[in-house]
């Protein structure tokens, strides 16, 4: 459901991908990702993070349950991260005002 969401607002949030990219980062396996996006349709790219590696190390990975806690990052043009959520209320329209406003803010940051 979270990633649908960020697929259906896409241009929206995401300036539809000008000057952006969305990466989303899961534990499942790289085949999985793939098929799932292609049925999907995502306009975004997926990675595989199946032993945990970058969720340990941006504090997004859950040890206990093996996965990814749904945080969510804004880097900006000039590589630092510019904004986080840890984690990313999916259902909550104040959510998405927030990141929109931060992934515009971000957008203005120059290289």
């Amino acid at each position: 459901m979270q990633m649908e969401a960020y697929r259906d607002q896409y241009a929206t949030l995401f300036n539809g991908g000008n000057r952006v990219t969305v990466i989303g980062i899961s534990v499942d396996a790289d085949t999985t990702l793939a098929s799932w996006a292609r049925e999907k349709n995502f306009p975004m790219t997926f990675a595989s993070d199946t032993g945990g590696v970058a969720g340990r190390r941006y504090f997004a990975y859950d040890a206990q349950r093996k996965k990814d806690n749904r945080s969510l990052y804004v880097i900006a043009p000039d590589g630092k991260v510019s904004y986080v959520v840890r984690p990313f209320n999916v259902l909550s329209q104040d959510a998405y005002a927030e990141l929109d406003a931060a992934v515009d803010r971000a957008a203005r940051t120059p290289r």
